[in-house]
């Protein structure tokens, strides 16, 4: 693992369906980042909050943070809790960015659902830097429950060094995001993510 050294401004769109908690993981990033001392702007004005229509939001986070919103072609990690909707992200990516794309896919009503090689070929032609991890199978087969997908993702992005912020910043953040009923579950899906560091 790298030492992060601070940067002066880090872009993430974190894409998702209604469900999947991707508002939580927002706060758990944003706590992180100002753990760090980063002056943090986020942005949850995108998308439909219904359970299985799409989501989408922003963080920034550096030294002097002005708007909440990513630019187009200037994210630098792109997180898709759903497969489909890292395409709907693809407006703010660029060679530089990195993808971290769950492998699953929530049937869209009427339409024939895309296949990862379809997504793959339409994201390659933007960056090379696409990550696919099985996370929703992943935290189904180890809790009996697919829920934590999303903190297995962004507290993987901070062990594989996606994210410019400390997994142990990350960890604090999840104690304090998370209410106490859920924690020991969220706590225990951060570490599957580092036993997963090196897959």
């Amino acid at each position: 693992m790298q030492i992060r050294q601070k940067v002066n401004q880090f872009n993430i769109v974190i894409v998702g369906t209604g469900g999947q908690g991707l508002i939580t993981l927002l706060q758990i990033i944003a706590d992180a980042a100002l753990l760090e001392g980063y002056d943090v702007r986020t942005s949850e004005l995108h998308g439909l909050s219904q359970r299985g229509g799409s989501v989408e939001v922003h963080i920034r986070f550096g030294k002097e943070i002005y708007s909440p919103l990513v630019m187009p072609a200037r994210a630098d990690l792109v997180l898709a809790l759903e497969a489909q909707e890292a395409l709907k992200a693809s407006y703010f990516a660029s060679s530089k960015t990195n993808f971290l794309i769950n492998q699953h896919i929530v049937p869209i009503p009427l339409q024939q659902p895309l296949t990862q090689e379809q997504i793959l070929k339409a994201l390659k032609n933007i960056t090379k830097k696409i990550n696919i991890v099985s996370a929703t199978d992943i935290c189904q087969k180890e809790f009996g429950t697919d829920v934590v997908a999303g903190i297995y993702l962004i507290s993987l992005a901070s062990f594989k060094d996606l994210i410019v912020l400390k997994p142990a910043s990350i960890l604090s953040a999840i104690k304090k995001v998370i209410p106490q009923q859920f924690l020991l579950l969220n706590t225990k899906t951060f570490q599957l993510a580092q036993k997963h560091e090196k897959d």
